[in-house]
């Protein structure tokens, strides 16, 4: 908890899954990320014996529908900071009131919202003469009058507290973005639809302020260009939105398919297999919408309305399209483009998928909320607008040494021969230059009062450490028996001297030999490949030994690059070593390696070991570059498969956040 100040002691009120609420997913979400930076205590339902004192602060995640209760109403009994996903609160004022019985309470709401005017109109609407005013009255001043701060995810949002008289500090928190794996071809072929297929989705609730008709309107037209073309509609229907007569009318009933309600996980493997959404809607409120960011992280080419809160995204990331009498043509001129040329589609794709991992992603959207919790407890100032491009508002815990990594080098290699001697060594370089130069080139630079540790040291960059990086301490380590510690010295043939210690322990078993917070940056090069039970050990240790904010670097093969699919789709071991040595006693070979992993298994090592990943990256690992390859590549991109992060070898950094957030996860331990 180093560094965060009195926000550390957090109450969080909000519905959690299975509440069919977008709010209950993204407080899950968030909660994974905020639980490392603070002690959070989650209430999910009303709790009468909630005591305020308890905490530092209180968060509260409103949202318009009965799902909220609880939280609306602790909110007005104990004031703390009010996270408002949308500028209306009438559907969920109007189920604590009208449902209830309570017409007086419901009257007395408007009257305080609106004054006489809408205490007449309530009144009316108690006489069942008509219906609530859900879009002209927003019910939300008793609740902005109790917060002592909000948070909300735009400018726009912002603004609309600001026009309802709200003074206190308002916080412009990024909406976090979810980056889902999807099994774009699996749910294809649930669909029944080809590799080839231009496929489009709408998803969420069906409600007309989606959009429906105009979208289905510009569908009718694009299936006479583009015959083959396609439209899922995924979630739960509204009444007054008739789906399958207004399908049936325009002709589109063997084009177009409603698939409903469906789990999370259909949700997002029907939103991998389209090529194109549609997020479109009018009118807003300012909500954001948990949809599209997934659609963003997914990579897929998303049409937006050019209106609140998402006329705020970047003109590169998604395709924006103005409410009014030209809209049905700009759909439709859109999707055509998109579908003709899917290599543009591809492209913004790539491009949403970068911002939101840069920009939104739930560890820097939970610094910034710890940030602001501090911001008010202590009484700092924090700053209204949100952070630049890739810029978190919160700072990461402080080192002793920038951060970034060293410039690339021309002259390293030549350096790095200096060191190597002669005979097998030399060889050694010779094969593994271009990883062992850019392991060099990702670590962070260091100072004279920094520690780095290079775990499985052959001293074959260490030196460098020091001498070209700037560390102040160099230390190394080494596969043996607890305790053994040896002192290793060597001379560059250009008479530069250089000597370590480096210790012996089992990686997977023992205690590593170093005190808590030791180490500014602990280097993992080509090790944990060949770990046989428990990589976790490993990774707990390391974190043990980080300073919070210091640095791993961590490179190993990856096993999901151009040349394992080649060869698994060839009929050959993907592995680069996975050969059992010979028991012969004059048998030499490259030790086997027991587990290889894949970039995205790379990054959740490091998250669920307490890391940000800062750097994520794959490369030349021993060989020259494949262009023999190319075949992979095509069939990749063929069937809309990812293309980037296919390189023989893994470069990953891991920023230290916090501790070990998951010691067994599922996907790597049984």
């Amino acid at each position: 908890m180093s560094g965060l100040g009195s926000a550390r002691r957090v109450a969080f009120f909000s519905p959690l899954p299975p509440a069919r609420s977008g709010i209950a997913d993204y407080s899950e979400a968030l909660l994974a990320s905020l639980r490392p930076l603070a002690e959070v205590e989650v209430f999910s339902h009303a709790d009468p014996s909630f005591d305020p004192a308890r905490f530092d602060s209180i968060l509260y995640q409103v949202g318009n529908n009965a799902w909220h209760d609880f939280v609306y109403e602790t909110a007005l009994r104990h004031p703390g900071v009010v996270v408002l996903h949308e500028s209306n609160l009438h559907h969920l004022i109007a189920d604590l009131t009208i449902k209830r019985g309570d017409w007086d309470a419901y009257v007395r709401e408007c009257e305080f919202n609106g004054g006489a005017p809408a205490r007449a109109f309530a009144e009316r609407v108690r006489r069942l003469e008509t219906g609530p005013d859900y879009d002209g009255l927003p019910l939300t001043r008793r609740l902005l009058e109790s917060a002592r701060a909000v948070v909300v995810h735009s400018r726009f949002m912002r603004e609309q507290m600001r026009a309802a008289g709200f003074r206190r500090p308002v916080a412009v928190i990024p909406h976090g973005a979810w980056v889902p794996p999807g099994d774009r071809n699996g749910f294809r072929e649930k669909l029944g639809l080809d590799e080839t297929t231009p496929l489009t989705g709408v998803f969420g609730f069906l409600k007309p302020y989606k959009r429906i008709a105009e979208s289905l309107r510009a569908f009718r037209r694009l299936i006479r260009v583009i015959p083959n073309a396609r439209l899922i509609l995924v979630g739960e229907p509204h009444p007054e939105t008739p789906l399958e007569p207004m399908i049936h009318s325009l002709g589109l009933s063997a084009h177009v398919r409603v698939l409903g309600f469906t789990s999370m996980d259909d949700f997002v493997g029907y939103l991998s297999a389209c090529d194109i959404v549609l997020n479109l809607r009018y009118p807003t409120v300012g909500e954001s919408s948990g949809t599209l960011l997934r659609a963003l992280g997914l990579g897929k080419a998303v049409l937006v309305s050019a209106l609140g809160s998402f006329n705020e995204f970047p003109e590169d990331v998604c395709l924006k399209v103005p409410v009014g009498a030209a809209e049905e043509d700009l759909i439709f001129e859109y999707l055509n483009l998109l579908m003709s040329r899917p290599e543009v589609a591809r492209e913004l794709g790539a491009r949403a998928r970068q911002y939101v991992d840069r920009e939104c992603s739930w560890p820097v959207v939970a610094r910034q909320y710890v940030a602001f919790l501090e911001a008010m407890t202590t009484g700092a100032g924090f700053p209204e607008e949100p952070a630049a491009a890739g810029e978190p508002l919160s700072p990461p815990a402080p080192r002793s040494s920038p951060e970034t990594p060293a410039p690339p080098d021309p002259a390293l290699f030549e350096y790095l021969q200096g060191w190597a001697g002669g005979g097998e060594a030399q060889d050694y370089l010779a094969i593994h230059q271009s990883r062992l130069r850019k392991t060099l080139e990702i670590t962070p630079r260091g100072g004279p009062c920094d520690r780095v540790l290079e775990m499985g040291a052959y001293l074959q960059i260490t030196p460098a450490l020091r001498n070209r990086l700037g560390y102040g301490e160099v230390r190394g380590c080494y596969y043996g028996k607890l305790g053994r510690v040896d002192q290793r010295a060597v001379t560059s043939r250009d008479g530069e001297s250089f000597a370590c210690s480096i210790d012996h322990f089992d990686a997977e078993k023992d205690r590593y030999p170093y005190p808590d917070g030791h180490y500014s940056t602990v280097l993992c090069g080509e090790l944990i490949e060949h770990l046989l039970a428990d990589p976790m050990h490993l990774m707990s240790e390391v974190n043990r030994i980080l300073q919070t904010g210091g640095h791993l670097v961590l490179t190993t093969p990856n096993m999901a690059g151009l040349r394992g699919i080649a060869a698994i789709l060839k009929g050959y071991h993907p592995g680069f070593f996975p050969a059992y040595l010979s028991p012969s006693a004059t048998a030499e070979g490259d030790a086997r390696h027991n587990r290889e992993y894949t970039p995205r298994e790379i990054r959740q090592l490091l998250e669920n070991s307490g890391f940000e990943v800062t750097l994520l990256e794959t490369g030349e690992f021993r060989d020259a570059p494949h262009p023999e390859l190319a075949w992979v590549s095509h069939l990749l991109k063929r069937y809309w498969l990812d293309t980037e992060l296919r390189g023989d070898g893994i470069y990953a950094v891991g920023r230290k956040t916090g501790p070990v957030r998951e010691r067994y996860p599922a996907w790597l331990y049984s």
